[in-house]
């Protein structure tokens, strides 16, 4: 699945760099979708011998990205995030109408 929107990644591995999700245009190669991406270790991933690129949500050239397997099943990706941000900008249109 996308780590954003959460549908499932049929792709099989090796995915491309210029990937993206078909739901929300997001990027598949990126360290937010890989099984070595672990928030709040050095650089935010578990692999010792990588140097972890600085954007997570962007496309890289990482030699050790592989797909974590978690992102083969549709779930609610980041829903509850994109519902507050929605709902915030719902409320800021609404003081200009």
């Amino acid at each position: 699945m996308c780590w954003y929107c959460g549908s499932p990644v049929a792709i099989e591995e090796p995915l491309g760099r210029s990937l993206r999700c078909d739901e929300c245009g997001k990027d598949l190669r990126s360290c937010r979708n890989c099984r070595f991406y672990l928030p709040g270790s050095r650089g935010d991933c578990g692999e010792s011998s990588a140097e972890p690129p600085v954007e997570k949500e962007s496309a890289n050239f990482c030699d050790w990205f592989s797909l974590d397997p978690k992102y083969r099943a549709a779930t609610a990706g980041q829903k509850k995030d994109r519902d507050k941000a929605a709902s915030a900008k719902s409320a800021f249109d609404d003081l200009f109408t």
